[in-house]
């Protein structure tokens, strides 16, 4: 899948903005000057949604990653020695990590929502062998088990969302919480069952830097 697919064009080789003047914004960033930041977001956005999107193939989820990246290049401006790569290198490296964390995320959400649609006592469970409801009852356990580990507040969320199928405006309104904290509270609790629970893979796919 390329990611023309995601309403996205490749960027020609030949069309990308000399190191140089990204090099030179992202010192005016590192300065405090968020006009600098808009002006690499104008220049840099193709060229790191099209990073992204090879690896989160959803839409939505990508252009959360896009603005993730360019927060993260607001608060690690400072941090960036063009002695050691050059700018197009590092934010590249940034949109792959962080487009590789999400996807993480989604693939543990989906296999939340797979296990909660096998449980056995799910009234919509389809009828299955005796050796796949042993291995939904083992797997169901064990997702309870890291469910109990979460702290409270992170757990409840999480319990809201996918046991209870609620939007995350929704929770936010039955919880009288900020909706960024819910989402925080989510993500924050995903990644902590991502450590316990085996996802696969993303298909691997070249990123030119």
């Amino acid at each position: 899948m390329n990611a023309s697919e995601h309403g996205v064009s490749a960027i020609p080789r030949g069309d990308l903005t000399p190191h140089c003047e990204w090099n030179a914004l992202i010192s005016r960033i590192a300065a405090g000057d968020p006009a600098a930041l808009s002006e690499l977001h104008a220049q840099a956005g193709r060229y790191v949604t099209t990073i992204v999107a090879r690896v989160v193939r959803n839409h939505a989820e990508a252009e959360e990653v896009v603005n993730d990246v360019f927060q993260q290049v607001w608060k690690l401006a400072k941090c960036y020695d063009p002695v050691r790569c050059n700018a197009r290198s590092w934010i590249a490296m940034m949109a792959r990590s962080r487009a590789l964390d999400r996807w993480r995320i989604i693939a543990t959400r989906t296999r939340v929502i797979e296990i909660h649609e096998h449980l056995p006592e799910h009234p919509s469970a389809p009828a299955s062998s005796p050796e796949s409801l042993a291995v939904d009852k083992q797997t169901s356990r064990s997702i309870r088990v890291s469910l109990e580990q979460l702290p409270a507040e992170q757990r409840e969320a999480i319990h809201l969302a996918f046991f209870e199928g609620l939007s995350h405006a929704d929770v936010a309104v039955k919880s009288g919480l900020p909706l960024g904290t819910v989402k925080t509270r989510i993500r924050l609790g995903l990644l902590k069952l991502r450590e316990q629970m085996p996802v696969p893979r993303p298909i691997s796919q070249g990123v030119a830097v």
